[in-house]
């Protein structure tokens, strides 16, 4: 199993609560900001346009976030990125949460690959070869 993606932030004081908790909504804006971190590092992003003109993106069809202890204002966290698996259509990821090396919460997104029309109509495609390779070497075991 490969070493998984870390990135780190520090919990602003507009994200939590009148306690100085971080409110359950912003643990999916951290995933998804460690989400595209991740793609940036391997030439992917979540959203781009073609050099024909096409756009092309992974729109997330599901998430879901279990807390364990509360993550507070000015506190420094560890956000670890895995893939979890890799479909035909779609890619699964798996976040960890950590303060100080102390798990805080565990998450999961699972993104479609797709292609938007000018209509705006929007169709699933299945992983390239190229972004299959892109994403290599990272899925969890």
């Amino acid at each position: 199993m490969s070493e998984p993606f870390r990135i780190t932030r520090r919990v602003e004081f507009g994200e939590t609560d009148q306690a100085g908790i971080v409110h359950f909504s912003n643990f999916f804006r951290y995933m998804e900001s460690a989400e595209t971190a991740f793609l940036r590092s391997r030439g992917l992003s979540v959203s781009w346009k073609s050099a024909t003109g096409e756009r092309f993106g992974f729109p997330r069809v599901s998430a879901s976030c279990d807390y364990v202890v509360p993550a507070r204002f000015e506190d420094l966290l560890t956000i670890e990125v895995e893939i979890e698996r890799i479909g035909s259509k779609s890619v699964t990821y798996r976040f960890g949460f950590f303060r100080d090396g102390q798990k805080l919460a565990t998450g999961k997104i699972t993104s479609v690959f797709c292609r938007k029309s000018g209509d705006d109509q929007i169709e699933s495609l299945d992983l390239t070869d190229e972004i299959r390779k892109q994403l290599a070497g990272s899925i969890g075991e």
